[in-house]
């Protein structure tokens, strides 16, 4: 966890002192906007099978935003996100007949994930923005190095909730998530439950 503070932390300070600004009179924000952006997803799958640890990623993704009122707009949004994890050696003990017995190996997953944010700003200016919202992932594939079968291990889609804060400057913008996972990814049985989170650090540019 240690590795993910530092981050984090120079992220919520800078967001922290742009929403100490005072607004500017000339900044109004349009009634519609898209963006890009990229970054990295943080993410570990809990459950005894797997290490407890955190694993680096990717996510790139495109958004929209629909500001419906002063300090309040939607951001429908639509991303591919990698996410590893490395099994641990009891995955072998609670499936003896599916798993490959011996070193830890990798499970990689590639998902579409469509999320529905709304966005509150935070102080006298528009640009800091807590974001808060559902989220559904799509399953487009999985790869289980210690696989005895071709049989799939997990679920096919999967919902989450996130929570994060945004500093939108007039064309660039950062900003950090957390995402929780609500459903059981485990698609073998109920022996083990698996459900994710990740971190998500990310920058992009708004049109």
């Amino acid at each position: 966890m240690k590795i993910l503070l530092l981050p984090f932390l120079l992220c919520i300070l800078c967001i922290n002192a742009y929403s100490q600004k005072k607004k500017d009179p000339s900044e109004k924000e349009s009634l519609f906007r898209f963006g890009f952006k990229g970054g990295v997803n943080l993410n570990k799958i809990e459950g005894k099978s797997f290490k407890d640890e955190f694993n680096y990623n990717y996510s790139l993704g495109g958004f929209m935003q629909i500001n419906i009122a002063r300090k309040l707009g939607l951001q429908p949004e639509i991303n591919f996100v990698q996410t590893t994890a490395e099994t641990s050696d009891e995955v072998t003990d609670i499936y003896e007949d599916l798993f490959v017995g011996g070193n830890q190996k990798k499970a990689k997953l590639d998902y579409l994930k469509f999320a529905g944010l709304l966005n509150i700003d935070l102080g006298p200016s528009q640009r800091v923005k807590l974001q808060l919202g559902p989220q559904w992932g799509m399953l487009l594939n999985q790869t289980v190095d210690s696989l005895k079968s071709p049989q799939d291990v997990f679920k096919k889609g999967e919902f989450s909730v996130l929570g994060g804060v945004l500093l939108q400057l007039p064309l660039i913008h950062i900003g950090t998530r957390y995402e929780i996972g609500l459903t059981d990814i485990n698609g073998i049985d109920n022996q083990d439950k698996w459900r994710s989170q990740a971190w998500q650090f990310f920058v992009g540019i708004t049109l």
